[in-house]
């Protein structure tokens, strides 16, 4: 709550600062596709969306086919945007119920994660390939189960070596999740587990990606556990003989205006420095955090942006996006004027705060509502480019372009 000020120059500060939240987005919006019920397009796209060289752009749908389906946006040169289906998850041995973003290759073949089914029934990890004729068939790369994992939320990372990384939300030992690696090897691929989370002290439960720094560690969150069962951030370092070394580098911690339980995972940006999202904590409906090393194998935080102040968005399950000048870009699940999340920006300043820039409120008639937990895509342009799990003509969920 904000406390009453003696003088009347503080409180109209602040009121301006509350009207200029809740003016309609000055970004353009453009609904790419509404997805609907009816039809083998697929609903609900709990994942964003990812663009390859000529402007295509690839997802899935949560629902749709016998357990989601992968599709494409293609533009077309009279304007607007077509829809194919490239597969289906056709049956409970090919997977079901895709939640990440999807991620390219050289080749444009791509790769991601279903939370459930496959052989073991704790969800897959696929590749879908690409044909000479144009056609695209989906291959199972590995059955994750209780020795791996179980329950892929987040999307996959390939490191220098064409190696796939992901994680777990359960399974290992501990049945508290883990960080698992596929190598191809001879057309196959071979699963190993550099980390078994134990939970706390140690985290536990992650839900996102992890990214590599160029020395080859790998970094991401937990959403629970940690010192004080809120979550985490950790790094993994390869000890050269196939092993690696977790470092928590930050406990999240409720109550005291830190972020806690982080569902997405992490971007770097040109000087190292760590960028992320909460969907609990700060003002009680998430934050925007830095975390920035000391050079003594420590990290401070900063909280960039606290969410929920007056018609501000609630509660960021997505992942953040960045621009060539460092400005952040990323949604909020719910809040803003209508209540269906936004698109926000956050700009840097020289003094180092930031300041947040509504671009898109969400909810508003036909529509979308409730962004998805994939991160945004960003064009050369600077357009932007992601999903939301329901609204739209048929309140299946739309895709849309933003132009800041």
């Amino acid at each position: 709550m904000l406390n009453r000020k003696r003088s009347i120059a503080p409180a109209l500060t602040i009121l301006v600062a509350v009207l200029l939240t809740a003016l309609p987005a000055l970004a353009g919006e453009k609904i790419l596709h509404n997805f609907n019920v009816t039809g083998n397009g697929g609903y609900q796209p709990y994942g964003g969306l990812v663009l390859d060289k000529t402007g295509n752009l690839y997802g899935t749908t949560l629902e749709g086919g016998a357990g989601g389906v992968v599709f494409e946006l293609k533009p077309v040169k009279t304007g607007g945007w077509t829809e194919q289906v490239l597969f289906t998850f056709a049956g409970r041995k090919w997977g079901a119920l895709p939640y990440d973003n999807l991620i390219l290759d050289a080749s444009g073949n791509l790769y991601g994660t279903t939370e459930e089914a496959g052989s073991t029934g704790g969800g897959v990890v696929f590749e879908g390939r690409h044909l000479p004729d144009g056609s695209w068939k989906e291959q199972i790369l590995c059955n994750l189960g209780e020795n791996t994992g179980e329950l892929p939320f987040g999307s996959l990372t390939f490191d220098a070596a064409g190696n796939l990384f992901g994680t777990a939300h359960a399974g290992g030992p501990h049945a508290d999740g883990t960080v698992f690696e596929l190598t191809p090897t001879d057309g196959s691929w071979t699963a190993s587990v550099p980390h078994f989370f134990t939970g706390p002290p140690d985290g536990f439960g992650p839900k996102s990606n992890v990214i590599f720094d160029s020395a080859g560690n790998l970094y991401g969150t937990t959403l629970n556990g940690g010192a004080h069962s809120a979550g985490t951030v950790f790094e993994l370092s390869p000890n050269g003989d196939g092993a690696w070394t977790e470092t928590i580098l930050h406990n999240f911690q409720r109550d005291v205006g830190d972020g806690y339980t982080p569902w997405a995972g992490l971007i770097f940006d040109a000087a190292g420095n760590l960028y992320g999202t909460t969907a609990g904590g700060g003002a009680q409906a998430g934050t925007v955090f830095e975390l920035s090393p000391n050079g003594d194998d420590t990290w401070s935080e900063k909280i960039l942006h606290k969410f929920g102040i007056g018609t501000d968005g609630k509660a960021p399950l997505a992942g953040l996006a960045a621009d060539a000048s460092g400005n952040l870009y990323g949604t909020t699940s719910t809040g803003g004027i209508y209540n269906g999340g936004n698109v926000f920006k956050l700009t840097p300043a020289a003094n180092g705060t930031w300041t947040e820039t509504v671009l898109h409120n969400f909810g508003n008639g036909n529509d979308g509502k409730y962004p998805s937990y994939g991160a945004l895509a960003i064009d050369a342009a600077g357009n932007l480019y992601g999903t939301t799990i329901y609204g739209g003509k048929y309140l299946n969920g739309i895709a849309f372009e933003i132009t800041p």
